[in-house]
Order: structure tokens, then C-alpha cells, then sequence
């Protein structure tokens, strides 16, 4: 069985507990988390609470995003990170997720790679005391300040980070991003959502097109997974799904169930 996971923004209007029930039914391995949905994190619940209860399932907390712009480097960026670190302790989360600045800024070569690499070399020792992983997530959109996970990789070997950090593998982030080399051995989580509007180029996709991936996917994700898993990825994959429609579902489980067939059943024809 493919160890399936659930984002919480594909479900933005489920309280925590929900997410929890809703990963149980769906034979998930675990959940993320996020802080950055219209309710706060774990709905004010203590982090302790909501990690005793995950275990108490048998879900892992795969993960708790964000920092966003960490790759700008400054006083804030650093209580961000060592706050959301305190609070993955607390609840038992496996990693913490890192997001690059996405306004435009910050896009020279040269500019791009230093403040990537001294956010990391910040970063490092705070997770190595905590005994905790990151994970660098690069973003597609033309205007990001990180879209490469090649420049991200060498960024973190080049630190001597490889112990705690790893990339996410978004399936949506890496068409926009051109594609390109899939780094299996270098990843700690998938992210999968689908496309299905034909009208937008691929350089004008938005987070609002990622709904979940069915037949009509225009990202290639059978393909993407099927590489990371034949290049020896074993790791959650989680759906992680934005669009508008998908959040107004009214039976989310029906709709998630026949995403994790759809994928099942390609990858298992791929494979034969």
C-alpha cells in the first residue's frame, strides 16, 4: 500500500481532530499540519494534546508548515523558526516545512544562492539541538526566490546539512519549475495535486487550479511519482490541494478515496 497522507489545506475547514478522523478512514499514514489556514493552529489546542491523540490513532504528524521567506534572513525569520520547532516538539511532527520568498524579490544570481545559504547555515544548528528535520521546499512560480532543487541541494551539501534537511518533491511545483531531475534519495515528502482546467498556460498556473489529481491531470504526477518511487523513494505522499472547488467538497472522503485509487491503479500499470 502507498503510504498516503493528508495536507490540511485540501481540507482547510476541518478542525485538527476531523483531519485526524478523516486520515483514519482513509487508511492514511499520517497528516500535516499548517499554521497559515483562517483558523489558528490546532484550533488553540495544546501541541501535546494534539499529538498524544495522533498516536493514539496511529498517525504520524508528518509534518507542520510553514516558515515562509526563510530564505530572507533576519531577527522575525528566526523566532519563526525556532518557535515552530518548540511546537513540533510539542506535538510529536516530524519535520517542519521552509518556503522561499515568492514576490519577486530576491531572483538575482548570486543574491539567490547567498541568502539560501545563509538562512541554512542559521537553521542547522537549531535542528540539529532539536533533534529535527527541515524541509526546503523550492516553488515553481516564476517570481520565486528558490525554484531549483538542484541549487537547493548544493546549498545544503556545501553546509554539511544533509543529516537535517530534505526537499519536498511538490508534483505541481516541479512542472511550473521545468521539471528536471527528481533527487529520490534527497527527499522527505511528497506533495501531490492535480490540474484539470485546460485554459491556463503552465506558466500561468496558480495555487487556485490544484485540486486533486484525477484522469484529466495535466501534471504528469503518475509519471513524477512513478520515477521517485523507481529511484527508490519509500515516503509519505500527500495530497495538497488549494483550489476553491475542492475545499467546498461535500464528501471530501468519496473524492480522496478515488484519488488514491486513481494513483494506485496507474502506478501499479506503470509498474506491470
Amino acid at each position: 500500500m502507498l503510504p498516503f497522507a493528508i495536507n490540511h489545506m485540501t481540507c482547510p475547514r476541518l478542525r485538527w481532530d476531523e483531519l485526524l478522523t478523516l486520515a483514519v478512514g482513509l487508511g492514511c499514514v499520517g497528516v500535516e499540519f499548517r499554521n497559515d489556514l483562517e483558523t489558528p493552529l490546532f484550533s488553540g489546542e495544546a501541541p501535546e494534546t494534539v499529538g498524544a491523540r495522533a498516536r493514539d490513532l496511529g498517525l504520524r504528524i508528518i509534518g507542520l508548515s510553514e516558515v515562509y521567506s526563510f530564505n530572507f534572513w533576519d531577527d522575525a525569520i528566526a523566532a519563526k523558526v525556532a518557535a515552530l520547532i518548540v511546537t513540533a516538539q510539542g506535538c510529536g511532527a516530524e519535520t517542519i516545512s521552509l518556503i522561499p520568498r515568492n514576490d519577486g524579490t530576491g531572483l538575482g544570481n548570486g543574491e539567490r544562492q547567498a541568502n539560501l545559504r545563509l538562512a541554512l547555515r542559521e537553521i542547522k544548528p537549531m535542528l540539529e539541538a532539536a533533534g529535527l528535520t527541515a524541509l526546503v521546499e523550492p516553488l515553481g512560480f516564476q517570481r520565486s526566490s528558490l525554484r531549483s532543487k538542484a541549487e537547493t541541494i548544493e546549498a545544503i551539501h556545501a553546509l554539511g546539512g544533509d543529516r537535517v534537511f530534505r526537499l519536498v518533491h511538490d508534483t505541481f511545483h516541479h512542472t511550473l519549475a521545468g521539471g528536471g531531475e527528481v533527487f529520490p534519495g534527497r527527499t522527505g515528502l511528497v506533495h501531490v495535486s492535480g490540474v484539470e482546467d485546460p485554459t491556463p498556460a503552465v506558466s500561468e498556473m496558480e495555487d487556485s487550479h490544484r485540486g486533486l489529481v484525477t484522469p484529466r491531470d495535466r501534471l504528469s504526477n503518475i509519471d513524477q511519482l512513478a520515477e521517485l518511487c523507481a529511484g527508490g523513494y519509500l515516503g509519505p505522499i500527500s495530497v495538497e490541494a488549494f483550489s476553491p472547488d475542492t475545499h467546498a467538497l461535500a464528501d471530501p472522503v468519496a473524492a480522496l478515496r478515488e484519488t488514491f485509487d486513481f494513483i494506485r491503479t496507474s502506478l501499479g500499470a506503470k509498474a506491470a
